[in-house]
């Protein structure tokens, strides 16, 4: 038995703490300031230096934002998309030895009337991000998510891709626009509007029926993520933007590519994690904060004070893991990556060598990609595929047993047949023009099926939702269109000439 008096403190030491460094690794003179890996450690100046240099070797490899470009950078207000904004400032500066040549804009989208937050929480958080872009001296928008609710069709239609300019007259481009007077180009510039926004409260109503549709968490932030993409590529379009600049981290990057997986979007995967992404045709979506960790950004923004906000999300306040497959997804990649720091880093080298395959043109028919996301769709595949053996086994689950024939219950009891079963076989059943109102069947119209113009994982977005009529004006719209343009191309089928065959 244990002993009152006895004691332990000889016995217990304290716990190994592995040494590293007090040097920084690549300047071996400066006191090291961040850990990033083990053996890797950096002094503030060399991790500066470092974190600016992935920023600009991951724009310059590429050559995708050519001199002279509109860039416009989405700020949500988080860490990764502050501190992209915080690159491209230093960036344009005039001390800067290797300046950035495009022209930026700034757009912040206002999620909280789909979270559910009050006015003056809203209007607290646009003031303080109004500051930060002020600062800045670039032109910017502050918009709300409502306004996702006005957008036109062409949205959800992929516009014509300009045409694509080769590597070899970037070199040209570039001196091009270093003898031009480009100084004035990056002028902080006088913002036209400097009140926020206002929103309707029947417009925060219908988003936020349009939110609790869906039935699980899962289905909202997917929708959510698809109406923000909308509205980023709508802002661009009439802005007159041509790049549109993500602030997707790299552990953002390797926790999206795991939900992707989950959520059946494999054939996406190039676009949803890769560096550029033109399903929109004429915007392309590009992500130059993807070969930063989460760990560095956070290291970079409080070294330097880069201003950064916590905004409130869909999935705060739920206080288990298992709420919604995306926060499930970074809770095992995040806590791996505790235990074994390469997970991320062999996530995204994975990602890396992703491409798309099959036809993907912006100049496709429009019947051949999805309604919501753009991408190509992945449903048009053979009889013998995993696709059709689900779409197979999900039939076989909602079949229904067959029913008792009430007719002959009703003559073996003697008692007649109820109203509601012999208006099966009212007159307009009998080919008359009209039922005289004795059933319902020519009252309610049926349904849109939209699961021809989706995707496999924007069908089961959809599938979790109670009504497809609370999506937005614009998305219906273009479902209408697109179905009425499918039924001419089968009717006129007989008379097109195969564009398989040479002529």
């Amino acid at each position: 038995m244990c002993q009152a008096e006895e004691e332990y403190s000889d016995e217990l030491g304290s716990a190994h703490v592995p040494s590293v460094s007090k040097k920084c690794v690549k300047c071996k003179e400066a006191t090291a300031a961040v850990v990033i890996r083990a053996g890797d450690v950096y002094c503030r100046a060399c991790f500066k230096e470092y974190y600016i240099h992935k920023f600009r070797a991951t724009l310059g490899k590429n050559r995708v934002i050519f001199p002279g470009e509109k860039v416009l950078l989405a700020v949500s207000g988080g860490p990764s998309s502050c501190s992209m904004l915080h690159q491209v400032q230093e960036g344009l500066s005039q001390s800067v030895h290797k300046k950035l040549r495009f022209l930026p804009g700034i757009v912040y989208i206002d999620e909280g009337g789909a979270v559910g937050r009050s006015v003056e929480e809203r209007l607290r958080t646009m003031a303080e991000l109004q500051a930060v872009f002020k600062a800045t001296g670039f032109q910017f928008y502050i918009v709300p998510l409502e306004e996702v609710l006005d957008l036109p069709g062409s949205v959800v239609v992929s516009a014509l891709a300009p045409p694509e300019r080769a590597n070899s007259t970037y070199k040209a481009e570039v001196d091009h626009f270093m003898h031009s007077n480009c100084s004035t180009r990056s002028a902080p510039q006088d913002q036209d509007h400097e009140a926020l926004p206002e929103v309707q409260e029947s417009a925060t109503q219908m988003l936020q029926q349009l939110m609790l549709s869906a039935k699980t968490l899962t289905a909202r932030q997917n929708l959510l993520n698809t109406l923000r993409q909308h509205l980023l590529v709508h802002m661009a379009r009439t802005r007159g933007y041509s790049k549109l600049m993500l602030g997707d981290s790299r552990t953002r990057l390797a926790v999206k590519l795991l939900t992707s997986l989950s959520l059946g979007r494999g054939a996406q995967l190039a676009q949803d994690t890769g560096f550029s992404d033109s399903r929109y045709g004429d915007i392309i979506s590009v992500r130059p904060m993807r070969d930063h960790s989460a760990k560095e950004v956070f290291y970079y923004n409080h070294l330097f004070h880069v201003t950064f906000l916590f905004i409130p999300s869909l999935d705060t306040k739920q206080m288990t893991d298992k709420a919604s497959v995306q926060r499930l997804t970074e809770s095992f990649v995040t806590k791996l990556q505790e235990e074994f720091p390469s997970t991320v880093s062999t996530i995204y080298r994975t990602s890396e060598k992703l491409q798309t395959a099959g036809r993907c043109s912006s100049t496709g028919d429009q019947c051949e990609r999805c309604l919501l996301c753009l991408c190509t769709l992945d449903t048009a595949v053979d009889d013998a595929s995993a696709f059709q053996a689900t779409l197979i086994s999900e039939q076989l689950s909602q079949t229904a047993w067959p029913r008792v024939d009430r007719s002959k219950v009703a003559k073996h009891q003697g008692k007649p047949e109820s109203t509601s079963f012999t208006a099966q076989y009212c007159s307009a059943k009998a080919g008359a023009q009209d039922c005289g109102g004795c059933c319902s069947f020519a009252k309610e119209p049926e349904p849109m099926d939209l699961r021809s113009l989706l995707c496999y994982s924007c069908q089961l977005t959809i599938r979790d939702m109670s009504s497809i009529e609370h999506l937005p004006p614009y998305i219906l719209s273009e479902a209408q269109r697109r179905h009425r343009r499918c039924e001419m191309r089968e009717e006129i089928s007989e008379f097109l000439l195969d564009s398989g065959k040479d002529d």
